[in-house]
């Protein structure tokens, strides 16, 4: 692919899922920070402390690691040490139509190259709870209410259909909408109407597991039925995500590509 330097270059990370998925975070962010010259880097971190949720500490870590944004999603009050500092993280985003809806903010606005970028986080409502709002309404009303030159959107969502479906409905007035939740890596990313999506980033975390997810845990689980504890799988990491190119003058997606990083690939 070939990378222009008249762009706006922003790196979206997938959710990020214990320590080892933070260790893939500080591993591999300031080496594509050098590689790509990014100028924004967004990281979905409700998995970030030992897969549910994000504390404090973590929070400050993951921003001194290189991320400019971190959203959330269904696990993002998970840990109560976040509703000790939610209106202090400035650069956090939860889902806009997720209960509780009176702690923080699920838009932020970031001055990035001289553009107003949006920042904006939401939760799908198939299988998923505590959603009160359609993430379609709930986006209507945020390109109403918010006014900025690129508009950026992590659609927490388990549902493909729903995700996709989001993102041709929005394609025209928004420049990036990227999946996450489901950890899995799509292979589908593509540009709409000057939009880059993908169905889901993938995670970062341990390579064998079940979705960052201790294997032999999740595997007795499904065979005997018994209630077995929230264990995070260790051992060599993987990064995903995506980089995806804004052209400076007509403020829409050009280009996207998918980054996956596995161990062997260290």
């Amino acid at each position: 692919m070939n990378w222009q330097s008249n762009v706006m270059k922003i790196l979206f990370i997938g959710d990020i899922v214990g320590s080892v998925g933070r260790e893939m975070v500080k591993e591999q962010v300031a080496k594509l920070k050098e590689q790509y010259q990014l100028d924004l880097v967004i990281g979905n971190g409700e998995n970030a402390a030992h897969g549910k949720g994000i504390t404090r500490k973590i929070y400050n870590q993951l921003r001194n690691y290189g991320l400019d944004v971190i959203t959330m999603g269904n696990h993002t009050f998970a840990k109560d040490d976040l509703y000790q500092f939610i209106h202090e993280a400035d650069r956090l985003v939860r889902p806009g139509n997720m209960e509780p809806l009176t702690f923080g903010n699920h838009t932020i606005i970031l001055e990035v190259k001289g553009k107003k970028v949006a920042i904006s986080n939401l939760c799908g409502e198939v299988f998923m709870h505590q959603v009160v709002d359609s993430p379609f309404y709930c986006m209507e009303d945020i390109l109403q209410q918010v006014e900025a030159d690129i508009y950026l959107v992590d659609l927490h969502a388990e549902a493909t259909s729903e995700k996709i479906a989001f993102a041709y409905h929005f394609a025209d007035r928004v420049q990036a909408i990227v999946g996450t939740h489901t950890h899995v890596q799509t292979a589908d990313e593509r540009i709409i109407d000057g939009c880059a999506t993908i169905t889901d980033l993938g995670m970062c975390g341990a390579y064998r597991s079940v979705l960052g997810r201790d294997v032999d845990e999740i595997v007795t689980r499904f065979t005997t039925n018994e209630k077995t504890k929230y264990k995070i799988a260790e051992g060599p990491g993987i990064f995903c995500g995506v980089i995806v190119e804004i052209d400076d003058e007509t403020n829409r997606a050009i280009n996207i590509q998918r980054i996956q990083v596995r161990p062997e690939e260290r």
